[in-house]
């Protein structure tokens, strides 16, 4: 592979001490030889620091008060120097080869935005809980539906994050769904059938801890930029404001006052299709 381009990672942190140095060590084991490793930490307190400092020289870090996720990654790309970029939560990991086989598609699909691949869930251990439901073969209607791509097991082009404005951090919970989405409105992606990343599924995760949000800024990106919000997750969501399930560890049981809701508050999301959520709801009762 001539001129293989240099790729950029970035950890955003934030007191995540107990995962930290799992995935710090996924980054620097990886065989890909042109690295750049960056930590973006929010001013943590639990010890990341000196956990951080016995790193120097493998790794650049920052810590002070940033505005959120979001924007901690925007600021470790605006610092980044590769062509290809990715960010790694600080309790998610790499596997062997992830960021080789990355360059490879990437290379191969110049024309691609981004690649990604499956993902493991694994819970506080880092035992295996099951697959990332990944989405596979790519197609940009994909996003109508859910975010089938696992975030950490995906890499970017550069230009392609910045000519869709970077990551938005208004956005608390679903700014990597919303990326995609942007993505794909205006690019390729590429879809690798090879198992590239861990993503921890705990519940001080974003996802976990803010479910409640996480449903919320989905559904409102989802009426932004396609009109329509799909039934499953107006019924989701709400079954999470009866019970306060998470519906990963916890499942929501059925609930038919929640499925009701969900055609009066489908109706207000999605007015200017009544008739597709009509069917769409008659189709689930069915």
């Amino acid at each position: 592979m001539e001129q293989r381009p240099f790729v950029s990672i970035v950890t955003p942190s934030l007191n995540s001490g107990r995962f930290l140095e799992e995935t710090i060590q996924s980054v620097l084991s990886q065989d890909y030889p042109f690295i750049e490793y960056l930590v973006m930490d929010g001013g943590s307190t639990d010890g990341t620091i000196a956990l951080l400092q016995r790193y120097q020289g493998r790794l650049q870090f920052d810590s002070k008060p940033d505005k959120g996720t979001a924007d901690a990654i925007n600021g470790g790309f605006r610092r980044a120097r590769g062509s290809i970029l990715a960010w790694l939560s600080a309790d998610d990991t790499y596997l062997q080869g992830a960021v080789q086989t990355a360059v490879e598609h990437l290379v191969s699909a110049p024309d691609a935005a981004a690649v990604y691949g499956d993902a493991y869930w694994t819970d506080v251990d880092g035992q295996c809980l099951g697959c990332y439901p990944t989405k596979r073969p790519y197609t940009p209607e994909m996003f109508m539906h859910d975010c089938g791509i696992c975030q950490p097991a995906c890499f970017m082009r550069r230009e392609a994050v910045e000519a869709v404005g970077m990551l938005d951090s208004a956005l608390r919970s679903a700014f990597d769904y919303d990326l995609w989405i942007r993505l794909s409105k205006r690019f390729p992606l590429v879809a690798t059938a090879q198992c590239l990343a861990t993503s921890r599924m705990h519940r001080q995760n974003i996802s976990l801890r803010q479910r409640r949000l996480m449903f919320e800024e989905s559904m409102g990106l989802l009426r932004r930029h396609y009109g329509y919000v799909p039934l499953h997750w107006i019924y989701s969501y709400l079954c999470h404001l009866h019970d306060g399930k998470d519906q990963v560890f916890e499942a929501s049981p059925e609930s038919h006052k929640a499925l009701w809701e969900s055609l009066l508050r489908g109706f207000y999301y999605n007015r200017k299709h009544p008739v597709r959520f009509v069917r769409e709801w008659l189709a689930m009762i069915h």
